[in-house]
């Protein structure tokens, strides 16, 4: 079973993340930031990865570092949960529609971390949440799960409903990226031999 448990404590957070690859999209993750939960939760059932992540920090400063280390620790269960790579089929795309919102994601599981970000959010909060904080947690998933990612806005005015249908989008594409190809279950999708 792929699946990994991360722990990380500093001196702004106490996070715990535990993911199963091959899970039916189970959640449970308390950040003490709401929107984020939820955003959280669409990832995880939208990818097929259980997800149970327990964070404590610094919110009486904001939520910026609750925010970002949750995406550095499961960006390294990530990593953790894909071992060696064999078996899976790397890439995956999706676009994604949400009422105005329109979200493109293509991703590439490389162990080459590149993010292009071009998503236009209309206000800078939803309810209490920056949305500059997307944008920060998906460069410190990319970071630290060695992903290339690139996510497009092509519609959208509703800052929400941007917001959700990016998770959704990336959740859709790294589940066909991490699902096994039946043609190369054996074998590490690369030219090198190795990701």
């Amino acid at each position: 079973m792929r699946s990994a448990t991360i722990t990380r404590k500093t001196a702004e957070t106490d996070i715990k993340v535990e993911i199963n690859l091959d899970g039916s999209g189970l959640y449970d993750n308390q950040t003490g930031v709401g929107f984020f939960d939820h955003m959280l939760d669409q990832l995880s059932r939208h990818a097929l990865i259980d997800m149970t992540i327990r964070a404590t920090g610094d919110l009486h400063i904001d939520d910026h570092h609750t925010v970002e280390d949750v995406g550095i620790a499961l960006g390294q269960a990530l990593t953790e949960a894909m071992g060696d790579k064999k078996g899976i089929k790397r890439y995956g795309a999706c676009h994604l529609a949400m009422d105005d919102a329109q979200v493109r994601c293509a991703l590439d599981l490389s162990a080459r971390p590149f993010l292009i970000f071009n998503l236009d959010m209309p206000t800078q909060k939803i309810g209490s949440f920056d949305t500059e904080l997307v944008r920060e947690f998906f460069q410190a998933l990319s970071t630290h799960g060695g992903i290339t990612l690139h996510i497009d806005q092509l519609h959208g005015f509703n800052s929400h409903h941007i917001a959700e249908a990016t998770f959704k989008a990336v959740a859709r594409a790294l589940r066909d990226a991490l699902e096994t190809d039946p043609r190369k279950a054996d074998a590490i999708p690369s030219t090198k031999g190795a990701l």
